[in-house]
């Protein structure tokens, strides 16, 4: 249950805003880059002291200030302060336990959603908090460990990317939205292919490994479902937003993105409605299985009943009974029991019973 529900206790007596990381240690150390650009011009660097931020006040540039890390709270907060951000804000970006939401503080908007990432090997499916800031001429985005989907985002940038330096931040902070919706439907396409394995797997052989991955892949889909479904609400408010850091020409974008998102939840339904009828078929399967081997031993009991009674009949030890002297006893027992066996056989095959 770990996935779905992190410890609060160490909040416990804390006052509101106090910082506290909940969630997991995915590095070591806090990773903070920063991308500069304008029309004109693009810049890339490290950032290794906090103060740097403070010198983002050109407003004729936009900045991007990615942050990988969150345990490392006292420099969250540093970066963080050089942008005035609301105390208790910056507590829900070191809760990585919060469900996606958007909060609209004027000066600038907040959004908290969910990256999936799905292990190729072993198929789990694991998620990460991302939380993104966007501010008239900045945007912050903190994430729990390095590596994620806006690479070619990056690369973009990088490689001239009018339409994102023309964008704004709005449009920036868009475009990492719509990166990670994205990356959903990859997830769900390996998923189906997962989902296809274990149901052709369940026709042939319906085993209890089998049944355990049914098990495991409906506990990832209440997992998917638990991330992505409170998203659809989030986009659906920014696409309605008032707010002046919000273009008309974005807020089309971001309603597209709304429609992706009920796309995703509305496969992560059928996926689960799938494995409850494969769940309904491994359970048909075993029982038609049993009632297979049933029906053989069944044919073989009853055909042995009769024989069983011929043995037993001469099997008693009295002296006078009739055929226990005949020299041709033995073998017309014999194939009298054949005759009965090779009768019952030919029925039950006329019956279509075997």
């Amino acid at each position: 249950m770990s996935r779905y529900i992190k410890e609060h206790s160490k909040k416990k007596g804390l006052p509101p805003g106090a910082l506290v990381h909940i969630g997991e240690k995915k590095q070591d150390k806090t990773k903070i880059t920063l991308f500069n650009y304008s029309e004109k011009k693009f810049s890339e660097k490290e950032i290794s002291d906090v103060n740097d931020c403070l010198k983002l006040s050109d407003t004729s540039s936009t900045s991007w200030i990615n942050v990988d890390g969150l345990h490392e709270t006292k420099k969250i907060k540093e970066i963080c302060s050089c942008f005035n951000l609301h105390p208790l804000l910056v507590e829900d970006i070191v809760n990585t336990e919060h469900r996606p939401k958007i909060e609209d503080h004027e000066q600038y908007i907040f959004i908290t959603l969910k990256m999936i990432y799905l292990d190729p090997e072993t198929k789990k499916i694991d998620a990460e908090q991302v939380s993104i800031i966007f501010g008239k001429n900045f945007v912050l985005s903190f994430q729990e460990r390095e590596g994620d989907v806006f690479e070619h985002i990056r690369e973009r940038l990088r490689n001239d990317g009018k339409i994102i330096k023309k964008g704004g931040t709005d449009y920036l902070a868009y475009t990492l939205i719509d990166a990670i919706v994205d990356n959903y439907f990859a997830i769900l396409e390996s998923v189906g292919e997962h989902l296809e394995e274990i149901e052709e797997r369940l026709l042939k052989n319906p085993t209890s490994a089998v049944m355990r991955n049914i098990h495991d892949l409906k506990r990832e889909m209440i997992f998917l479902r638990k991330a992505v479904w409170p998203l659809r609400d989030v986009l659906s408010s920014t696409g309605r937003s008032e707010s002046q850091l919000l273009k008309k020409n974005t807020k089309d974008y971001f309603r597209d993105v709304h429609d992706h998102t009920v796309q995703v939840i509305e496969t992560i339904e059928t996926f689960r409605e799938m494995l409850s009828g494969i769940q309904d078929l491994y359970q048909s399967s075993v029982s038609n299985k049993m009632n297979e081997v049933m029906k053989v031993l069944t044919i073989i009991a009853t055909i042995f009943i009769p024989l069983t009674f011929v043995t037993g009949l001469y099997g008693m030890n009295f002296k006078y009974m009739p055929e226990i002297a005949w020299e041709y006893g033995y073998p017309a027992a014999l194939l009298l029991m054949v005759m009965m066996a090779t009768v019952m056989i030919l029925y039950f095959r006329k019956k279509k019973w075997m």
